[in-house]
This record gives structure tokens, C-alpha cells and sequence, in this order.
């Protein structure tokens, strides 16, 4: 399975002032994740929003993601729901608009236990007859998965990957082994936060999944491919420039940065969906120099793509 490796880009999910997606803007994203060669696109994941949208929304956003994408990088689509019939109609919807894999995370407003969970994935993957990723993000969810519930939904039918949060104590490589050893050699162990990405890689897990490859694929892939390569000092290189955007998401959240950096980028017109409030415009100018920094460093990457994270226009 080598859907859920190497480097996942999850794009925002423009709307515009209606209420309605951005079909356009949604497919510049697409297109620059596309050029950039991506492993895979994570759509409606947290950077996409997906808690804040409407089936109806979901499902527009899917079918443009699919047409525009046109099969060239395999597309993972969040189903994460309030509840389990709804989770499951989402996941019925991927399929049939033609996903190649799905994201769940277990939403929730009553805490859930471990059981509750896990029948809720039994439900979702039966539904949904896709491969599918766990996605752990207690962040969020207020639900932290265990290794032993990692383990038990690694059993069942097409759960092939977990998409984990950066772990508290920095200690990839002893997470990692403590969940390959419960796990099948198949099943991918993968990361979020973005911060924290070069260690995940370099300990050795099988994906990052990425908010800021959404919009600025090139660099973060260039990232993802020399920590592979054991590339320690090009992958430093390359995330030391990230850094002030790194900062930035530790202060604000990355879903609030990432719709600064679209602006910054030429994308213009769209924000966060409401009660979320955009970043304060006094930050717009350490935005816009951390995204010069990172356009620099993929301008000194000899592997770099042309142009394709400079402004839109």
C-alpha cells in the first residue's frame, strides 16, 4: 500500500462570500499540488475545514477535486462526522465520486470511549469499502487513540494507516516502534504538525501529513524528499526556513496562517469560516516574509519546479 507515504498536501477549501465553494480558486490549489508531484492530496482534512461544512459542500468540493485532479495524484478525503450515519453517507459519497482513500477522524461533542470509536470505524469502513486512515487528533477531537485501539483497527478490513500528532516528548522513533510491533508491515505510520515533520521523517515514518504542502507544495517536498535520502543538511536547510512560518502556526494554528498565506500568495477574497476569525492584520507582513524565506530556499533547490509557489496574480 503505498497510498498513505511520502507526502500527503492538504489544501484549504476556498468559499466565497455566498457560501458557496470557490471552484476555481479550489482548483489552482489543486493544480499547483499536482506540478509540484505530491504523493497524495489530503482533501476536507482539518485544513480543509471539513468540520465546518455542509454535506452538500463536501461532497462540490469532492467532485471538483476529482474532475480536476483527473486520477494524476491519488485523493484521500476526510469523512470525519458528528455521527456515525452521517460519517457513513460521507464515506459512501467518496466512493462513489471516485476517492481513493479515506480520512477519519472521530468527532464528537460527548466524549467517546475507546468502544464507541471503534464501532464507528467498523461502521465507516464497511460503508465506505475504501482504504482508509485514522486519523488521531486529540487537538480537535479531545479523543486520544491508545496504541492498543491503534492496534485493534488495524485488524479490521482496508484500515491500511494512522495520521498521528507530533508526540509530547519528541520520541518518533520509540512511538514508532511501539506501534509497528502491534501493527501489520503494511499499515503506514504517518504525522502531522508541521513543525515537527523533519524529525518524523528522518525516525523513519512512512508520511507527512502536510497543512503548509496545501499551498506551498514544492518546498515541502523538496523537505519530505532529503529527510528520506538521509539528507541531513539540505533537509536543515529547508526547514530552518520554514521556521518563522513554524512559529507562527504554534501561535495562531495553522488553519488561521494558511488562509494569510493564500492572500500573500494572490489568492484573495476568502477566510476562515465563522467564529473563526482571520489572523490580526498586524501579522500579515511577518506572513508574507516567512513566505519569501521559504520562496528563496525552493529557488536554491536545484530540484525545484518553476514558479509554482510564487503570487497567483
Amino acid at each position: 500500500m503505498t497510498l498513505f507515504r511520502g507526502l500527503s498536501a492538504f489544501p484549504l477549501t476556498p468559499l466565497d462570500e455566498a457560501g458557496e465553494v470557490d471552484e476555481a480558486m479550489l482548483g489552482c490549489f489543486l493544480d499547483r499540488i499536482v506540478a509540484a508531484g505530491a504523493d497524495s492530496i489530503g482533501l476536507l482534512g482539518s485544513t480543509g475545514g471539513y468540520a465546518y461544512l455542509t454535506r452538500e459542500q463536501r461532497q462540490r468540493t469532492l467532485r471538483v477535486a476529482v474532475e480536476r485532479v483527473g486520477g494524476r495524484v491519488p485523493i484521500v478525503v476526510g469523512v470525519g462526522a458528528l455521527t456515525t450515519a452521517e460519517a457513513v453517507a460521507l464515506a459512501r459519497d467518496a466512493r462513489s465520486a471516485g476517492a481513493d482513500g479515506l480520512l477519519l477522524a472521530p468527532m464528537s461533542y460527548l466524549p467517546l470511549t475507546d468502544e464507541e470509536v471503534f464501532r464507528h470505524f467498523v461502521a465507516v469502513t464497511e460503508a465506505g469499502e475504501l482504504p482508509l486512515c485514522i486519523y488521531d487528533n486529540p487537538g480537535t477531537t479531545k479523543f486520544a487513540f491508545t496504541v492498543d485501539l491503534v492496534a485493534r483497527l488495524a485488524e479490521l478490513p482496508n484500515v491500511a494507516a494512522v495520521k498521528l500528532p507530533l508526540p509530547a516528548d519528541g520520541d518518533h522513533a520509540g512511538e514508532l516502534a511501539r506501534l509497528r510491533a502491534r501493527t501489520p508491515d503494511s499499515f503506514a505510520v504517518g504525522y502531522s504538525g508541521d513543525w515537527g515533520a523533519a524529525d518524523a521523517l528522518l525516525a523513519g515514518c512512512d508520511a507527512w501529513y502536510s497543512v503548509v504542502a496545501g499551498l506551498l507544495p514544492a518546498t515541502a517536498l523538496a523537505l519530505t524528499r532529503a529527510a528520506i535520502q538521509d539528507d541531513f543538511a539540505e533537509m536543515r536547510r529547508l526547514d530552518d526556513a520554514f521556521r518563522p512560518l513554524w512559529d507562527l502556526f504554534r501561535t495562531y494554528g495553522s488553519f488561521r496562517v494558511m488562509y494569510a498565506v493564500a492572500d500573500v500568495l494572490g489568492f484573495a477574497g476568502i477566510a476562515p469560516p465563522r467564529p473563526v476569525l482571520p489572523l490580526p492584520s498586524a501579522e500579515l507582513g511577518r506572513v508574507a516574509a516567512a513566505v519569501r524565506q521559504i520562496d528563496r530556499a525552493n529557488a536554491q533547490d536545484e530540484g525545484s519546479t518553476d514558479g509554482d509557489e510564487h503570487p497567483a496574480g
